[in-house]
């Protein structure tokens, strides 16, 4: 029997309507079992943590609360479980929230929750939360939950619990649960796996993209999924959008959770039909004995000033400025200091705009003074004193606070991992009998290269697709292309060596490769490149949103024959 879980979010701040058109989509049979939506991510709980210092009774996702107004109406009346992280640091808070809302609007909603992973908070952290698994969501659910409410959860045991409780899976049906592990990473982020921000939507009609549908997980009783979507939504599902997702925010074959191991080395992708892609083939081990635990700090204060620099003499300009604003900050530097000219400029404008370059400055410091009135003086005061042309894109602010995100591990055992029932009743969740050591998968064998022959310079994305992100301070880049021609080439050709080459920014970076060849691709992680993290915006691209393209516009030699 298919059991289909649905997603409504990807993060705080997606779509709003997105609750209640996946509750009203799918026709009598198409409707979710279980409804699911993330709102937690790194940079979500920094936010949340700062929410709280200034009201001790919030932390939590409100526009889920604002969302259920609707929705918890919709999903009574069709029999809907809902499944949620927007809990994030006051799980038991939000839930008391939704009893409340239940009771205006006399439905006889049963609410749980799952709490334990918030942690003492250390080294003067905002908050300390462990990553649980899906043990208590499931608890919850077989306990009669109409919604359940956890904070600090793995992304993909929105989908591993309800699973869990579904299919009645023991805790080491390593297999089956690393199936359900794989479609939760895919359902995620949404509209990602859906045709959203896909590498190759100039092949698909732009009307079609242009408000993708959230995705649709029918998982089987063997472990085994299909991708697909609510019928006459927009957006695709197709081999390429689940691949894409899944190289997301992953690293090497073994991805591990709190609920299993998941080999993404096995993952076997099969187009079943229009929107429908087959998962199927995954292996899954042991879950580590540890548990990641997300560590959010206030890192200190920064600033920033951008100069509008217009027509000739760019780069003359530029270094003018510099050394006026370098000047005036010699008696009070602050800690970091970075310059960055954006040439958006071109020769002979049409417009002012496009004849303009861009300077940017951002200064960083544990004390507020120093990035403050130091900085806004120093860029102020030259107004009527520096390049022809002087003025900047807003006037400069007094500085904010910033946040730095950190990993550590601690024992699973360590984590009071709790489900409350909708009764009140507290329920320990137990930590998995079994364990294993994490450890690099041998590097597999490559495919036999492509003959020598004529080759054309072209961007690299001509024929790969790719898709980056951030994980801490850390990025990764996931390649893949279409065809085992394809393959042959790109698995020798995009070393390590060759991406360093393509990408200069990555200099002194750690890069690591990991082969994927069942899903024709490639994934490079590149070591603490965005600094301390989103928050902390070292990076034009503080989330390496865009690494991946940026990869595939480089030109590179390729075959003629794949062109």
């Amino acid at each position: 029997m298919v059991f289909r879980i649905g997603n409504a979010s990807g993060f705080y701040g997606d779509r709003f309507d997105a609750v209640r058109e996946m509750l009203t989509g799918g026709g009598p049979d198409g409707a979710v079992d279980v409804l699911t939506g993330d709102y937690l991510a790194e940079l979500t709980m920094l936010i949340l943590g700062r929410d709280q210092l200034k009201d001790p009774s919030s932390g939590y996702a409100k526009t889920f609360l604002r969302q259920m107004e609707e929705g918890l109406g919709l999903a009574h009346d069709r029999g809907v479980r809902i499944v949620t992280n927007a809990g994030g640091l006051n799980p038991a808070g939000l839930a008391d929230a939704l009893r409340v809302l239940a009771a205006k609007l006399g439905l006889p909603t049963r609410v749980a929750h799952v709490e334990g992973d918030r942690l003492p908070a250390v080294d003067g952290a905002l908050a300390a939360n462990a990553y649980l698994g899906g043990a208590g969501i499931a608890a919850c659910l077989a306990a009669g939950a109409n919604v359940v409410v956890t904070g600090r959860v793995t992304d993909a045991a929105l989908v591993t619990g309800p699973a869990q409780w579904h299919f009645g899976w023991g805790p080491e049906e390593y297999d089956k649960l690393a199936g359900a592990v794989v479609a939760g990473h895919v359902l995620e982020c949404g509209t990602q796996a859906t045709g959203g921000n896909y590498a190759f939507f100039r092949e698909h009609d732009p009307a079609l993209l242009r408000r993708p549908g959230f995705p649709v997980a029918e998982l089987h009783e063997d472990g085994s999924a299909v991708i697909t979507k609510h019928p006459g939504t927009g957006g695709l599902v197709d081999v390429g959008t689940v691949t894409a997702q899944l190289l997301y925010e992953t690293a090497g074959a073994r991805y591990a959770g709190p609920d299993v191991t998941a080999r993404l080395d096995s993952v076997r992708l099969t187009r079943e039909g229009p929107d429908r892609v087959r998962i199927d083939g995954v292996r899954g081990e042991a879950p580590p004995p540890t548990l990641k635990v997300g560590l959010s700090r206030l890192g200190g204060f920064r600033n920033e000033v951008v100069f509008v620099l217009t027509g000739l003499d760019i780069e003359e300009k530029a270094a003018l400025v510099r050394g006026q604003v370098e000047d005036a900050l010699a008696g009070g530097r602050p800690r970091e200091v970075r310059w960055e000219l954006v040439r958006t400029d071109r020769p002979d404008a049409d417009t002012e705009e496009t004849a303009s370059a861009l300077l940017r400055l951002v200064v960083r410091d544990p004390a507020p003074e120093a990035v403050g009135r130091a900085l806004t003086g120093a860029a102020v005061e030259l107004a009527l004193a520096s390049y022809p042309g002087f003025h900047v894109t807003a006037p400069p602010g007094k500085g904010a606070p910033y946040g730095v995100f950190e990993s550590a591990y601690v024992p699973a055992a360590d984590v009071p991992h709790t489900a409350v029932l909708p009764d009140g009743t507290r329920a320990p969740v137990p930590v998995p009998r079994r364990t294993r050591e994490l450890a690099p998968v041998p590097v597999p064998d490559l495919p036999e290269p492509l003959p020598p022959g004529p080759t054309r310079r072209v961007p690299l994305g001509r024929i790969t697709g790719a898709r980056s992100g951030d994980k801490g301070g850390d990025a990764n880049v996931g390649v893949w292309v279409r065809t085992d021609e394809e393959w042959r080439w790109l698995a020798h050709a995009l070393t390590v060596e060759r991406v360093r080459e393509l990408l200069p920014e990555t200099a002194g970076v750690e890069i690591t490769r990991h082969v994927l060849p069942r899903l024709r691709a490639l994934n490079f992680t590149f070591a603490g490149i965005l600094g301390e993290g989103v928050a902390s915006q070292a990076r034009f691209d503080p989330q390496a949103k865009a690494l991946g393209e940026w990869l595939r516009s480089r030109a590179t030699d390729i075959p003629e024959g794949l062109l």
